[in-house]
């Protein structure tokens, strides 16, 4: 058994973790959009703390009040008011919350369910790579965001359904790039050695092929954070995502949008927040992708 498990080891490639910590902290991708993402998780949270006024509290004495540093500024509103005179800054930060909720949750659901289902697909083939690729054409075939807004309206609004809506639609994304990665490493010569030694399929899918594939997954997920703050967005504005009067980015573009030309503000530093957040979390999907993909660094 100690032959068969220094065999293994020696035919499996070598993990080089130090070498792709000091690559990640290299990377200016990975270094710049990593830390303004740090940053707006420690605010969100940290959101009762940070944030100057209660998000929902409301003074129609105190509405549609311009930023800091605008001369009919009042002390203690940095970005302004809204209609109802609600804190922008303070909607702002927790609007964070929820968008980052969204983000972490839906990805690792989806993440989860597409990467087991393309590895059984792309490492066992036969009718189970027949079913899974066939639902993955299924599911592609529709737009996500419709597909979104359709299933968010039949099984109700609520945070919970923007998450299971977002989860039953991009698992595909996964599955589909898992599949290939997982018949590309069925090939590899570590898979021959197990095979040989007679380690079981399922023992070898899950204790060899896995760990190679994690990486391609983590930059899927980080890319898939990006894409779930963006359906969160379309579904808050069309007043599918939270309850009404909790503070969402997408909720407030809806609503700086009706006052645009009053209080341009309103609308202007959430599509700011919403655009940063998904640049940077696209950026830094990229960077992992230059680095832990042998392909993209040469």
């Amino acid at each position: 058994m100690a032959d068969r498990s220094a065999t293994l080891d020696h035919a499996s490639p070598p993990p080089r973790r130090a070498g792709r910590a000091r690559r990640l902290l290299a990377e200016p991708r990975v270094l710049l959009a990593g830390g303004f993402l740090l940053l707006l998780l420690i605010a969100a949270l940290a959101a009762p703390w940070l944030a100057p006024h209660d998000p929902t509290a409301q003074d129609l004495m105190l509405n549609e009040i311009p930023p800091g540093w605008s001369p009919d500024a009042e002390p203690g509103y940095w970005l302004g008011t809204d209609s109802l005179g609600r804190d922008v800054l303070s909607r702002l930060i927790w609007g964070a919350r929820v968008a980052l909720f969204v983000a972490v949750v839906s990805a690792v659901c989806a993440g989860v369910i597409g990467t087991v289902l393309g590895l059984v697909a792309g490492f066992f083939g036969g009718w189970a790579d027949t079913i899974v690729s066939r639902l993955v054409d299924i599911w592609m075939a529709f737009p996500p965001v419709l597909l979104s807004i359709l299933l968010v309206a039949v099984i109700g609004s609520g945070l919970t359904s923007v998450i299971l809506a977002i989860v039953v639609i991009d698992w595909t994304r996964f599955a589909r790039v898992v599949r290939a990665e997982a018949m590309q490493q069925r090939r590899m010569e570590y898979v021959d050695a197990a095979v040989t030694l007679g380690m079981a399929r399922g023992r070898i899918l899950w204790r060899e092929v896995l760990p190679n594939v994690l990486p391609v997954v983590l930059v899927l997920m980080s890319l898939e954070m990006g894409i779930a703050v963006i359906v969160e967005a379309v579904l808050s504005f069309v007043g599918l995502s939270v309850a009404s009067g909790l503070p969402t980015w997408g909720g407030m573009i809806a609503d700086g949008r009706q006052i645009i030309y009053e209080a341009w503000w309103v609308m202007v530093f959430p599509l700011i927040a919403l655009v940063l957040t998904v640049l940077s979390f696209n950026q830094f999907g990229d960077g992992l992708r230059r680095v832990l993909d042998p392909m993209a660094r040469r």
